[in-house]
């Protein structure tokens, strides 16, 4: 690698960056549980979307109308591309800035117009908390508005940057290998070995926030 973040860089070829191919491989995986006979991985899986169905319905409320489902997909793609990033030589596109933001920003941009057209009233009692003294009202109004408008930045920087704090760990201490003696090396790889094993956790556990996140700003609308 020529520096740290060599890793992280998407420009492979000249017209299309061939790295962000990694972000669909995730459909090669999918056909297997609906074409061939279930087998335990994919009843789990189901298994899993199915409670995901039923936790995002309850935050939502009644007036869900098969909208989770749409949650429940950005969690799967959410999910397959962290842990496909785990792999070697593999690109992470949820690493990158454009990626989440490109989740995050329709999402928020969808709800807002939604809110906004449809429950005027609602979106405007949003800005004023329950309980608020008067002379506080527009110093309130002003804090909600910055925080509404800086949810989507959140949501993608906070993905973004747990992909890459963890990335950048396991490619530190990969370098320090060759310059370390064999004696100590066994410290290394259980080092990695752990690292790797708190990414996965981390992998689910931001897929998850992120889809949570995105249906409570939905829930917020209606």
């Amino acid at each position: 690698m020529t520096n740290l973040f060599s890793s992280f860089d998407p420009s492979t070829s000249l017209f299309f960056p061939l790295n962000w191919t990694s972000t669909i491989l995730f459909i090669m995986f999918i056909p297997l549980s609906f074409w061939l006979i279930p087998t335990r991985s994919s009843s789990l899986w189901k298994k899993i979307l199915t409670a995901l169905h039923l936790e995002f319905k309850t935050l939502i409320g009644p007036k869900s109308f098969g909208s989770t489902f749409i949650f429940v997909c950005l969690f799967s793609l959410i999910l397959y591309s962290n842990f496909l990033g785990l792999f070697p030589y593999i690109f992470t596109g949820t690493s990158h800035l454009v990626m989440t933001l490109t989740l995050a920003l329709p999402l928020w941009l969808s709800f807002m117009i939604f809110g906004w057209i449809n429950n005027t009233v609602h979106m405007l009692a949003h800005l004023v908390p329950q309980g608020t003294p008067p002379i506080l009202m527009p110093f309130m109004v002003c804090i909600e508005t910055i925080s509404n408008l800086i949810r989507p930045g959140t949501l993608a920087v906070r993905l973004a940057a747990n992909m890459i704090a963890g990335h950048l760990l396991l490619t530190l201490l990969g370098n320090t290998g060759p310059s370390m003696s064999f004696s100590i090396m066994w410290i290394l790889l259980i080092t990695q070995i752990l690292l790797l094993v708190l990414e996965s956790a981390v992998a689910i556990i931001q897929s998850y926030v992120f889809a949570v996140l995105s249906t409570l700003y939905s829930s917020e609308v209606t």
